[in-house]
């Protein structure tokens, strides 16, 4: 523990300690207070000024420090050369603040009750698409009666700080529009709050997949490139990935798979023959399907080929 705080003091600089954190000056956004706060026990570390944050200390040492403090650094941690994963992160710029988006003005809850007319009109939608009052209230499902999103049940997403990051708006009368989603970045992790980073991850195409899976996360209609939030959280947590994808997305499930493996992060894949979607799936059948999911051995790299009958 001593040698990698005396690394990153060789780094940022003096600092000093406050019960379990040591504070720096923010290399960041350069405040004249040491607002940058590590915890080395846990591995964080977060600004209290720009909010820039990260779960690797030694992503620090890799984008500030010199050539020989970054391999004094691997040598402490026991990383001789250079790895993939560290790649990843020496190639991505970070994440200095946090998407926030507001919900419409218009939003009206679905999950207290005392419905009118329009309002159980969105409930049933959600009862016909195989959603339970209990996904209602965990997943905080609202919908709009008027304004730019009325006519549409309302899906926010949570970050891990519990902030609203995105939401999906979906149609619950007979728009030729299904989806009307805000102008904002998708590249986040789709309700990170939920998620579990001690257990696998499964990932599915849309929201209402998600939430009829377990631990899942959306892509919502992109791909997992390697400069994705999500693609950074699941190499720095390490957990195996399940890919439950649709039936007619097998090159976009090849590519992923492919990538997944490149970082050695365990890869299985989940049948969804017979169902348009996962989340068209029972809970029970998504279960039994998920315990005989097929893992995807990282020396086969001709995955083309498995997908092909």
């Amino acid at each position: 523990m001593r040698e990698r705080i005396q690394v990153v003091r060789d780094v940022l600089g003096d600092g000093y300690r406050s019960r379990n954190e040591h504070l720096f000056h923010c290399p960041f956004c350069n405040h004249h207070k040491k607002k940058l706060s590590l915890n080395f026990e846990k591995n964080f570390w977060k600004c209290w000024t720009c909010d820039t944050a990260g779960r690797d200390i030694g992503r620090l040492v890799k984008l500030w420090g010199s050539y020989e403090l970054r391999q004094e650094w691997r040598k402490i941690t026991g990383q001789v050369e250079i790895t993939q994963f560290e790649r990843l992160f020496m190639d991505v710029a970070p994440i200095i603040h946090e998407q926030v988006v507001p919900l419409p003005e218009e939003f009206e809850t679905l999950t207290s009750g005392g419905w009118d007319k329009e309002s159980r009109t969105a409930i049933q939608y959600l009862y016909g698409r195989g959603l339970t009052d209990q996904d209602i209230l965990k997943w905080k499902i609202g919908f709009c009666r008027s304004g730019a999103y009325g006519g549409r049940v309302i899906i926010p997403s949570f970050s891990a700080k519990g902030r609203v990051n995105y939401f999906i708006a979906r149609s619950y009368r007979d728009d030729w529009m299904r989806y009307k989603n805000p102008p904002v970045s998708k590249d986040i992790i789709f309700n990170e709050l939920y998620m579990d980073w001690d257990k696998p991850v499964t990932i599915v195409e849309g929201v209402f997949d998600a939430i009829k899976a377990t631990n899942a996360v959306p892509l919502l209609g992109s791909t997992l490139y390697e400069d994705t939030s999500l693609f950074q959280a699941i190499i720095e947590n390490n957990q195996p990935v399940y890919l439950a994808l649709d039936g007619d997305a097998k090159k976009k499930t090849n590519r992923i798979i492919k990538n997944l493996l490149s970082y050695g992060v365990n890869a299985y894949l989940i049948s969804t023959d017979g169902f348009e979607d996962v989340g068209e799936m029972s809970l029970d059948i998504f279960l039994e399907r998920q315990k005989s999911a097929t893992f995807i051995p990282s020396s086969n790299y001709l995955l083309s080929e498995m997908f092909s009958f």
